[in-house]
Order: C-alpha cells, then structure tokens, then sequence
C-alpha cells in the first residue's frame, strides 16, 4: 500500500477494526493505527456479552435493544468459535421490581428482535432447580432466558486479521502524532512507538473511532472549542474461583437499581460485574477501586451461599467506556447507543466521521452505519462499491456451522491424537478452523516447542506474533488467551523473556 488511502482510522478497538473490516470489503484503502495493542482499552475489558440489554428497557432504549438482539445471533454466526449461547437466571426478588415487570421485559426481549436459534425465556422453580441450590433466602421463582458470551478481545484481533487479508493496512503500536487538513486531504504523521520512525499516510476521510479518547483527537484539531461530546463511565469486574458447578449465568437486582451479572468463566472461575462509575483522568490508568469490589462482594453475598471476600479475588479489569453525553443524571442512565457526527465545514474540505458511544455486540451495525457516511461522501460507481457483506461472512476460524462445535473438536482431536480433548476444545475455542494452521505439522506435543505452562506452546506464541500483532506477554496472556489467570509471576517473566529474545534474534536476522 502506498502512503495515500481512502479511509484513515485511529483506534484498534472493536469499533475501529470492525469499520476497517467492512471499509476494505467495499473496495476502500484503508490504514489504521492503535497507539497500544488491539484491544488494549475498553474492548478487552467489557463482561464478555453479546446481549440484547435487558435493563435498556427500562430507559426506553428499544431501537438499541432491537437491533442488539438481532446481532446476537449474527455475530454468534460469523463467529461460533469464539461466541457461545448462554441461559441467564434471573430470581424474582421481592421488593424491588414486580414479578409482572419482569415477564414483560423478558417478552419484548423474545420477540422484537427475531430470535431464531436462540431457546426462549422459560421460568424456573428456585425451590427445587440446581439455579435455586446455589442461592441464600427464600427464592422460589425466577425467570431463565437467553444471551451469548464472548471473548471480547479475540473478536476485536478476529476484525482486524480478516481486514488485513481483505488489504487494509492495520498498524499497532503505532500512534497518531500529527493531523492536518490540507483541502481535500488529511496529513497524517504516525510514529512507530518502538523504534520511534515516523510516516507520513494522505487520506480522504478520517475515521476517530478513538474511544475514550474521542474528544482528545478533536481537542488535536479544534483546541478552542468545548470537545465534552463524551461522558466516561468506569465499569469494573472482579474474578473469583467459581462459586457454583452448573453452566448457567445469573442476573441480579440491587437495591440501588443496578444489576450485575454473575458468569462462569475459563472453566475455573466466576465472573462479577459490572459497576457504573464517573471516571476522570487517562483511561489507561484506570483500575479498580475498593468501594467497588465491596460493592461486588457485597451483591455477591447477598444472593449466593457461598460467600467471597476480597482476599479471594484472582484477578480484577476495569474499563472506561465512552458514553454519548446525553446530559443523563446518572451513568448508569446514560445512552449505551452510538452516536455518529460528519465534520466537514465545506463540501472540498476532508471530512472527518467522528464515533460517540456504541456497544461491543452492535459493533457489526456501527461499522455499517459508518459506511453509509463513507459512501454519501465519496462519488464511486455501483462497480466499485461493494455494498453490505458483514451480515453473512464469517470471521477467520468460524466458517463452520454453530451446530458442529463439538464434531469440529472431535475433528481437530483425530488429526492431532497426542493432545487430549480438552486442550483440543481450548484451541478451537481461540481459532475455530484455523487451530489447523496454528499446530502446524506438529506429531508430538515435542513439535510444538518450548511449553510455557498451561497449555501455552511455542507454536501458538510464534502464531500468535506472526498473524495477530503480538509483541508482549501481556499481550498474549490477557488479550489473546486468558491464560494470565493461570499463570505465576515465574512463568509470565519466562514468557516475557523469551519473548525479548525472539525480538533481538528477528532483528539480527534483518
């Protein structure tokens, strides 16, 4: 690619790889750069869902919640590998909201979204079901229904590896140092965050699809003007070992109208969250706070048996979302909708689609809704522009139906006998049909390399480095797998150094 594209975008999130992806499908050049890894901010640290929002509904947010509930099983389609169909309880909890409430919530959920494989809502007697054992107080009913779970980070890599095959340019630990606008054409200056070399890239259209740093992009290019276009709101989780051995979610009422969601997680563990926090200062600084984890212990305890301290909290994320600013009083309020706004003062001057709000399960939409800008500011032929194609294209490794989960584990099983199932599943987990070309021709589990602990082998690292942007043990250990829950401080230092290494070999061999 030469330094002059159609479509410049900053922000290696799930917003701007999924607008990358679906720009370059149309017939666009497009370059993007993430000044971290993908992933590294707020998409990596959501709770996992591809969900409708069934609180939403109380704020009247049925466009968002339709068009959520529709790409449930969109994204789950294009991605079964990495998106898995779960069933969420939701106890009946007397005094907060009404039973009747409840069933007509969970009714429009059902129907207004065209929900086709998905089963539908049920209600469960809490008395005598495995859901209600788990569960402290006099619970007798509840309501089970359905959502779906994701690894968020992979999906955001999984965006940006089939843009980059597709002929976008996807550039990491690369950032945005300089924007001019010249007429027709954006300048814009990015440097190599390692070894500090710098380009210069010409484009049309600018894409901020920054995220949490939206305003600051714009603050770049119109400094006297009052950029609050965004609130930030800090969501925190906590992980602990699993408080219960069923598969099944919960959904929980507080007393202070929040909900928070309690999720199996990584086969071992427990997922809680979320909360609802004004957040000031640099979103990479952001961490939980101890009022929070109170908070989350203290709505843990007061549905489940078995009770948690802090003390027994394995891992903690906490993410800054970026709201639209719709002027609610509280963040939890807030539109978790996206909002989009064209700034271009003249029609020969460079636009600039900048990217307010948005949800990582309606990511698909956002881009698509992206693109009709894109396509109302260019003038190309019917030819060039290959219209809508997301909806029925599967991202890398998901080109199986989502029935045959199972018969593609068995598959990969039989062509690699010496690892066992479930390591087999774990892989597939991560890279669906592409496991394949992630163990090679490996034979033994010798041909896979240096074993790092856990399951991790030389072979998926290397894969990992030379087709998904990894450069770090952070990298691979929280946002490619989740394999940081698992590992001491020992062999996350043993990763980190051979990673080093590998680094200085590559460069010698230069």
């Amino acid at each position: 690619m030469d330094n002059t594209v159609d479509i410049f975008i900053i922000g290696g999130g799930i917003n701007g790889c999924g607008i990358a992806r679906d720009a370059v499908g149309r017939g666009y050049s497009v370059y993007l750069c993430e000044a971290d890894d993908l992933a590294s901010g707020t998409s990596s640290q959501s709770t996992k869902l591809i969900h409708g929002g069934l609180r939403y509904l109380e704020y009247y947010e049925f466009r968002l919640v339709r068009e959520a509930l529709t790409e449930r099983e969109i994204v789950w389609a294009m991605a079964p590998h990495i998106v898995h169909p779960m069933r969420f309880i939701l106890p009946y909890h007397k005094g907060l909201r009404p039973a009747w409430l409840l069933r007509l919530g969970l009714f429009l959920y059902d129907h207004i979204g065209g929900r086709k494989k998905l089963p539908p809502t049920s209600t469960v007697d809490l008395a005598h079901d495995e859901t209600g054992k788990v569960l402290r107080g006099n619970y007798t009913r509840g309501f089970e229904y359905s959502d779906c779970a994701v690894d968020d980070a992979r999906l955001v890599v999984l965006n940006a590896l089939d843009a980059t095959e597709r002929g976008a340019s996807i550039n990491t630990r690369s950032k945005c140092i300089d924007i001019q606008r010249t007429k027709e054409y954006w300048t814009l200056t990015v440097e190599d965050q390692f070894t500090q070399e710098q380009k210069q890239i010409s484009a049309k259209i600018l894409v901020n699809a920054a995220g949490p740093w939206v305003d600051t992009i714009l603050e770049t290019l119109h400094p006297a003007d009052d950029n609050h276009n965004i609130r930030l709101v800090q969501g925190s989780h906590i992980i602990v070992p699993k408080l219960y051995e069923h598969d099944k979610c919960y959904i929980f009422q507080n007393k202070d109208n929040r909900i928070i969601f309690s999720i199996p997680y990584q086969d071992d563990f427990t997922l809680i969250g979320t909360t609802d926090h004004e957040f000031q200062g640099d979103p990479r600084q952001s961490k939980i706070t101890q009022e929070e984890i109170d908070y989350l212990c203290e709505a843990s305890n007061h549905y489940f048996n078995k009770q948690i301290i802090p003390d027994d909290i394995v891992s903690t994320f906490a993410g800054v979302r970026s709201l639209y600013n719709d002027g609610a009083s509280k963040a939890q309020e807030a539109t978790r909708d996206y909002v989009l706004r064209v700034d271009r003062p003249t029609p020969k001057v460079a636009p600039i689609i900048n990217i307010f709000g948005g949800k990582i399960t309606t990511y698909r939409r956002l881009a698509e809704s992206v693109m009709e800008k894109v396509e109302g500011l260019f003038e190309k032929s019917s030819e060039q522009n290959q219209g809508k194609w997301t909806q029925t294209a599967p991202l890398p490794g998901g080109d199986f139906d989502i029935d045959d989960f199972d018969k593609c584990c068995d598959k990969l099983n039989k062509q690699y006998p010496f690892l066992s199932i479930n390591q087999c599943q774990q892989y597939f987990k991560h890279y669906g049909t592409r496991s394949q070309q992630m163990l090679g021709n490996a034979t033994s589990i010798d041909d896979m390399g240096k074993d790092f602990g856990h399951g991790l082998y030389q072979c998926e690292v290397e894969y990992l480095i030379n087709n998904e942007w990894a450069r770090t043990a952070q990298d691979i250990l929280w946002r490619r797998t989740k394999l940081g829950l698992k590992f001491s401080e020992a062999e996350y230092q043993a990763l980190e150094k051979w990673l080093m290494r590998h680094k200085e070999v590559k460069l010698l061999l230069k």
